[in-house]
């Protein structure tokens, strides 16, 4: 789905920072997550890619920084609130993000995007479909947020489907420039979903359960 994202204030620069990376939850894997790894290795090799396709144009400067927030790049849903494998409902996580910017003299940097989302549905799960629920922000590094906006996700899954991968495609993020030595280091972009504070608390002790979690294992 094509998004857009327009910032009309000018900006200015500020000092780096960036999000702490993910953490994988240590276990032997089985037949199934080796399976899963697979797939997750295959992914990351077509995300490996970090530009997304842009006219050519040299730019006056380097791109505005694109990241995940680690607090908020997944979402798991608990019923009653018990973090337990078997009370999982809706899952969500942030799989990799393609970015490119471009500008020039005056001109304001303009970013193009794409993010890849993995949703799953765990055992509490009620319906077939979910609206999930993500935000973009544009920050000044290390300092203040200068704007940010959600945006909704709607997901449906198929009968038996525990999990499925949406695209969504960020047309054009502008940043005005305040003179024409701003440069886009200046500046970061953040994604993550509109999480909970216990949400976001569980992200930042490196919990996780797998989409599937609570689910029986077939008869072998």
């Amino acid at each position: 789905m094509r998004r857009s994202l327009l910032l009309a204030a000018a900006l200015f620069s500020a000092v780096v920072t960036l999000p702490a990376a993910s953490f994988a939850q240590g276990q032997r894997p089985d037949s199934g997550d080796q399976d899963e790894a697979k797939a997750k290795k295959k992914r990351d090799e077509a995300w490996s890619d970090t530009q997304a396709p842009l006219p050519a144009l040299r730019n006056a400067g380097p791109c505005p920084y694109v990241k995940v927030l680690y607090d908020a790049g997944r979402m798991v849903e608990f019923k009653d609130d018990k973090e337990a494998s078997a009370n999982v409902g809706y899952t969500g996580e942030i799989q990799g993000i393609s970015a490119g910017c471009q500008y020039k003299g005056a001109d304001p940097i303009k970013v193009k995007m794409e993010i890849l989302f993995e949703l799953g549905k765990g055992p509490q799960a009620q319906g077939s479909s979910k609206t999930y629920r993500y935000w973009i922000a544009v920050t000044q590094r290390n300092t203040a947020v200068i704007t940010k906006q959600y945006f909704d996700l709607p997901v449906n899954f198929a009968s038996g489907q525990d999990r499925v991968y949406a695209t969504e495609d960020i047309a054009e993020i502008t940043i005005p420039r305040a003179t024409m030595a701003t440069s886009g280091s200046n500046f970061e972009i953040l994604v993550g979903f509109d999480v909970t504070p216990q949400m976001a608390a569980f992200n930042r002790e490196g919990k996780r359960f797998r989409v599937n979690a609570g689910t029986a294992a077939p008869t072998q």
